[in-house]
């Protein structure tokens, strides 16, 4: 099985940064795509950005220019880099990653969710 571990959660003003951090730990596995999710009160949980094992990656459009993702392979790491924060990117924050482990089907994973909060 793969667990995933996330940090870089909290409180920022308007205006400012944080670095979400998840990594996917286990044995025997294949990570194909790692990237991040969001869901506010009372909204669908959306796609916020992700990247492949080959390095393409995908934003929403409303974090387009502010956030980048990246990848560490050799740690199975991916970290969010977020910057000039809004109020509407207040979320729980959720990693995910598509993994394959030997003689096995690819699987999905989720991270138990990390509070993020814009506000004044």
């Amino acid at each position: 099985q793969v667990h995933l571990v996330e940090s870089g959660g909290g409180l920022v003003q308007p205006g400012g940064s944080l670095r979400l951090s998840c990594a996917a730990v286990g044995r025997g596995f294949e990570i194909y795509t790692m990237g991040w999710y969001r869901q506010a009160p009372g909204k669908e949980r959306e796609l916020v950005a992700s990247t492949t094992s080959g390095g393409s990656t995908n934003y929403a459009d409303s974090v387009k220019g502010r956030f980048t993702i990246s990848r560490e392979n050799a740690k199975n790491t991916v970290n969010l880099q977020m910057n000039s924060m809004k109020s509407e990117d207040t979320a729980v924050y959720y990693c995910n990653a598509e993994a394959v482990a030997l003689g096995s089907l690819p699987r999905n994973y989720w991270g138990p969710g990390t509070q993020v909060t814009v506000s004044s």
